[in-house]
């Protein structure tokens, strides 16, 4: 077994704490962690969350939200909220998707998730995109949710924010499963894209080709 999966949770943590220390190093102390749940989805929408996690509270467990279970990931959101100094979480549509692009729709929800924070971080460590136009300093990490223990704060308030939009909108769109694939392209979700057509929150600019049948 690799040594990485024998880690105990305190060594994990402080192993994804390489570039917090290099910037707390810098004097940059309050560190604004970013990233996003659904760029590619066919349905709903971006979300960007950013968290600026407390150093003093350590929360055990924080990782890449796609290796992490539903449940662990929805305990770990409470944790975060909780334990953090301060976080965000925006979101756009699929009309400003369509309208923009999912690029610039997920640079556009991470600002606004910047911008609502109470106090403006010091440095931005974001997973992988060029984020401008915050006029706060920007290191982008390529697997930054793997390597930052802010980032990965981060994905677990956007991905968890995100399904559970997804499983309103199932409540309201049962015939489209999103509940399960949480508006991914399963084979289930094209066949009832074929079968019922687009629904209000599906993005025009992914499902183009397809039958509204």
């Amino acid at each position: 077994m690799p040594r990485a999966a024998r880690r105990k949770p305190d060594e994990k943590y402080d192993a994804m704490l390489e570039y917090e220390r290099r910037c707390w190093l810098q004097g940059r102390m309050r560190i604004g962690g970013i990233d996003e749940a659904g760029r590619g989805p066919l349905a709903g929408p971006v979300v960007a969350a950013c968290c600026v996690l407390d150093p003093a509270r350590r929360v055990l467990g924080v990782d890449d939200s796609k290796k992490l279970s539903p449940a662990r990931r929805d305990e770990l959101f409470e944790r975060i909220l909780d334990e953090c100094a301060d976080s965000c979480i925006q979101e756009v549509d699929a009309l400003e998707i369509d309208r923009i692009n999912i690029l610039n729709a997920t640079k556009r929800a991470m600002a606004n998730a910047v911008s609502g924070l109470l106090v403006p971080p010091d440095v931005l460590l974001v997973d992988a995109v060029d984020l401008e136009g915050t006029g706060i300093p920007v290191v982008a990490i390529v697997k930054g949710d793997a390597l930052s223990v802010s980032i990965a704060a981060a994905s677990i308030l956007a991905k968890v924010h995100r399904d559970r939009i997804m499983e309103a909108y199932d409540r309201v769109y049962p015939q489209y499963g999103f509940v399960k694939h949480k508006g991914y392209g399963t084979p289930e979700h094209y066949e009832a894209l074929r079968m019922y057509g687009r629904c209000p929150i599906h993005r025009l600019s992914f499902t183009t080709g397809l039958d509204d049948a």
